[in-house]
């Protein structure tokens, strides 16, 4: 049994307990829905000020050049690169996670002209999929899940492209990114990783598994904001030979000669498009502040420490029978996050945040909690437990008002 001050005791020994106090952090919740949007970092809240007061306030059009916002893409990608394992010039930080699957698709397809299948998962992220359905243009798609159980299954001299989640954003599950990358390059395959639910929190080695590209979000685990840019990942040896269909002016070698014909830039620039948001970057570049810092290491310690505790109290305590866990038991396999399923999971959900412990939850039945180390304590995790219980023992989905849909879940 895990009692609370066996988890205060875990917390006195965190080597990253210091992280906590560089979030704003409302009083009275205990946040467990960062894997769905991270909290506000307090260095936002300066950045975004001096960037909208003095940098576009006072430096107008000049900012673009004085405040180096024209190079913001690229200079946040390599602070980026560090978090997931890529060398300088192989990752910008633009659009968003949809638009960027989309263009490292078809760069993609561009590399394997003679190959009409694109393989992914039954269980991605809806928007993957949707992405891999309007982009796939006489192609086919065999889906993991659906139409084999393993990659060995579905992998054939047709396959042009794999697209996987490295974290599953249901159930938290870890994919082996080396094994799988290589296991499509065996057959011939490229392989696009989608971060969203790794980037932050679990280590990501990109150039060292071999990698083509990838994309993620930043406003997760990262803490970028809400609907902040997210990231692309390119490695070196495709920038010169593949081709995205959304070639903008941002892309263009030479923007400001205003060429009617597009040439592309030499490296990662051109898989940029258009103008960039400047006050979404800078949220991110307030975020990405904080790993300055810190020990990757001891942030996945951290991670796995608390997915487990999190499943101990859980499971110890008796009016949380009911649950079932749905995510890897095994923290080496598991991202940082843990989901369980029970019939009302709506409903409990719901009445926990009415009592402070924010989590959410996702089709069908699961109750999920994102548990990010940077500012989370294990006393957090056992507070949650004692609401989770009592908001059971009630049996709170008897109440309608618990029943009605919002919008967001």
């Amino acid at each position: 049994m895990l009692s609370r001050e066996e988890c205060a005791d875990l917390d006195r020994d965190d080597p990253l307990a210091y992280m906590r106090d560089r979030f704003i952090l409302p009083e009275g919740v205990i946040y467990l829905d960062g894997n769905s949007l991270g909290p506000l970092p307090k260095a936002a809240v300066a950045t975004l000020s001096h960037t909208v007061e003095q940098e576009w306030g006072q430096g107008l059009i000049r900012s673009w050049d004085d405040a180096g916002w024209f190079d913001l893409p690229q200079r946040l990608g390599d602070r980026l690169g560090r978090l997931i394992g890529a060398a300088p010039g192989q990752v910008v930080a633009c659009d968003g996670t949809s638009i960027n699957l989309y263009k490292t698709l078809r760069a993609a397809l561009s590399l394997r002209p003679d190959r009409r299948t694109i393989l992914a998962e039954a269980g991605s992220f809806p928007t993957d999929l949707y992405i891999i359905e309007g982009a796939a243009e006489g192609h086919r798609t065999r889906l993991l899940g659906r139409d084999g159980d393993t990659l060995d299954d579905l992998l054939d001299d047709d396959v042009a492209v794999v697209v996987l989640s490295h974290v599953d954003y249901r159930s938290g599950a870890l994919l082996d990114m080396r094994e799988l990358t290589h296991k499509a390059h065996r057959a011939g395959a490229l392989v696009i990783w989608d971060l969203c639910h790794s980037a932050g929190v679990v280590p990501v080695e990109l150039d060292a598994c071999e990698v083509d590209f990838a994309v993620g979000c930043s406003y997760k685990y990262l803490n970028g904001g809400p609907g902040a840019p997210a990231f692309l990942y390119a490695a070196h040896r495709h920038h010169e030979a593949s081709r995205h269909p959304l070639t903008g002016w941002w892309g263009h070698a030479a923007p400001f000669a205003f060429e009617r014909d597009f040439r592309p830039q030499d490296g990662i620039r051109r898989f940029l498009t258009g103008t960039q948001p400047i006050l979404g970057l800078k949220g991110v570049e307030a975020a990405l502040q904080l790993y300055d810092d810190v020990d990757l290491a001891a942030l996945r310690a951290k991670s796995r420490a608390l997915g487990d505790s999190f499943i101990a109290l859980v499971e110890q305590h008796p009016d949380c029978a009911a649950l079932q866990l749905a995510s890897p038991r095994d923290s080496a396999v598991r991202g940082s996050q843990v989901a369980f399923t029970f019939p009302h999971g709506y409903a409990v959900i719901r009445a926990m945040i009415e009592q402070g412990v924010i989590g959410d939850f996702r089709e069908p039945g699961l109750m999920r909690f994102g548990l990010a180390p940077l500012y989370l304590r294990h006393t957090d995790l056992f507070d949650a437990v004692e609401i989770m219980a009592d908001c059971l023992r009630r049996q709170v989905w008897t109440d309608p008002k618990y029943q009605t849909r919002a919008a967001v879940t």
